[in-house]
């Protein structure tokens, strides 16, 4: 009995073999009507697939061993390797299998052998058949065994998916505005220019950079030129490409916020970049070690909104870190990652329009509409565009030109200013909630930061973050503490002011709406009492 594979199927081994791949006297899939191998099997031949069957068969690999014990024949040997390969978890729980057709095509078995084989392990429990559905891997509450050799460490635990989540830095993405996407997305696919589809360039879609221009003037005060916009895949991809550009002009460190997410720290030292943290006070981070004789060549900054203590750059603050900029010829990385969301007054304008040839405006799609998007933006000084765009055409930066394409159409046409409004107030909503709740059962517990974002910092009592998080775990809700931000100590001259001190961040973006009232008398539950 000859090792096979079969198109439909998913290798777990990795293999990635095909038809093709095998011997040309055991291929009797792909033979021709007259040359078709004389059945075996014990299913008439006049039952077995045609080579007109064969050509419409396409799809992935799925690797089956026949070749094993028993001599009992091809279905027992079918029907074995099946269920062997939903014992070991090669096929998991939900997995499709093809067509009782499409199998014995790429087999070359009588199409009533494949069936018996699926009839006798749906029987069994290993497969579930519906019409419509397919033939599936059954779930089971049983866990699978992991194949032998998968680990050798200690096993991995997967913790349990939460009851509520109320994690800050996402979106709700239930509302993502599915109908106006797909028809911006059907538009900008009939508008498209032929060349719109090949390799492109590397600043980005021009429609995409004229539209953003046209918006960031017009929403944040961004001094904008459709020519000095480069698009990328996430805002970690463009502090990358800035970070790479930097080190190669001979910068050797940044400054970044204390309290921040680890990931862009990350980004930061893989670039090449020692990350110099910055203090943070009730007026923003704390710009005057910048001027030290050691001060890092760049700064990245979220001024409008810092994440996560929720408190904007204080007006002198700008005026001194824009000046230390001119001064020193440094850079200003200005993370506006949820400008549009102000509540409370008009949204600050973006320090960007302070100092365009200083600042280095990155503004993204992840909070306005969703993560999965994709698609960020680097407004850019004159002297660092070609250097940027020259790392970006290296062929490893790639970005999608139909998602660039669709969202070109989606600001154009006015979806975006629209979906930004609705998500502002459904925010505003949710945030007011959350505040009348605590004003309520729990006084003692102050909101702090500006009315803007997808979350909120609330105070705790010194000592009790951990305990905090820790409850709320356990009642399936998903929680951060502020500490979690914190960056490592960073040299004394600037760090002279104090941190934060013990709080959690709540973020009241992320649930959809029917879940945001359980999650908010979840987290009341597990707030400490008052002294």
């Amino acid at each position: 009995m000859e090792r096979t594979w079969a198109t439909y199927g998913l290798g777990g081994d990795g293999s990635t073999a095909t038809a093709t791949d095998r011997p040309a006297a055991t291929d009797r899939a792909t033979a021709t009507d007259t040359d078709r191998a004389t059945a075996t099997d014990t299913d008439t031949a006049t039952d077995r697939v045609t080579a007109a069957d064969t050509a419409a068969a396409v799809g992935a690999d799925l690797h089956l061993d026949l070749a094993g014990p028993g001599g009992r024949g091809v279905r027992a040997a079918l029907t074995r390797a099946l269920r062997e390969a939903v014992r070991s978890g090669r096929l998991a729980p939900g997995v499709r299998l093809p067509s009782s057709r499409s199998l014995a095509v790429d087999l070359g078995l009588a199409r009533n052998t494949v069936a018996d084989a699926y009839g006798e392990l749906v029987a069994e429990g290993w497969l579930t058949a519906r019409q419509g559905s397919g033939t599936r891997v059954a779930r089971r509450t049983a866990p699978v065994p992991r194949q032998p050799g998968a680990y050798r460490t200690a096993p991995h635990r997967v913790a349990a998916r939460p009851v509520h989540d109320l994690r800050c830095g996402a979106a709700d993405v239930s509302a993502f505005p599915r109908a106006a996407w797909l028809s911006a997305a059907r538009r900008a696919m009939t508008a498209a220019p032929h060349e719109a589809f090949g390799y492109g360039d590397g600043q980005g879609r021009p429609e995409l950079r004229a539209v953003l221009a046209d918006y960031l003037a017009r929403a944040r005060g961004v001094r904008a030129d459709p020519e000095r916009i480069v698009v990328c895949a996430g805002f970690t991809q463009g502090l990358a490409l800035l970070g790479r550009v930097l080190r190669g002009r001979g910068v050797s460190g940044m400054g970044v916020e204390s309290y921040g997410l680890w990931v862009h720290h990350e980004v930061v030292e893989r670039a090449g970049l020692r990350p110099v943290p910055l203090p943070l006070d009730e007026s923003g981070a704390v710009v005057g070690g910048l001027e030290s004789g050691d001060g890092p060549g760049a700064v990245l900054l979220t001024p409008a909104h810092q994440f996560p203590t929720g408190v904007p750059l204080h007006p002198d603050r700008r005026a001194a870190v824009v000046g230390w900029a001119s001064r020193t010829g440094g850079l200003i990385v200005e993370d506006d990652y949820d400008g549009e969301f102000r509540y409370d007054r008009q949204p600050v304008g973006a320090l960007q329009g302070l100092a365009p040839e200083h600042v280095v405006y990155c503004g993204t799609a992840s909070k306005a509409l969703a993560p999965g998007v994709r698609l960020a933006w680097l407004v850019l000084p004159e002297h660092l565009l070609g250097d940027v765009v020259e790392l970006r055409r290296t062929g490893e930066w790639g970005i999608s030109v139909l998602d660039q394409l669709t969202l070109a159409e989606f600001i154009d046409a006015g979806a975006y200013d629209r979906h930004v409004r609705s998500m502002r107030l459904r925010y505003r909503r949710r945030r007011d909630q959350l505040v009348a709740a605590l004003a309520t059962h729990a006084p003692h517990v102050r909101v702090t930061g500006i009315a803007a974002g997808l979350h909120v910092v609330l105070e705790l009592p010194p000592g009790t973050e951990r305990s905090t998080v820790q409850a709320a775990a356990w009642r399936g809700l998903a929680l951060e503490g502020l500490s979690r931000f914190r960056r490592p100590a960073a040299p004394p001259a600037l760090t002279a002011a104090p941190g934060p001190g013990d709080g959690l961040i709540v973020g009241y973006g992320t649930p959809p709406d029917h879940a945001f009232s359980g999650a908010l008398e979840a987290l009341l539950s597990v707030l400490p009492p008052a002294d």
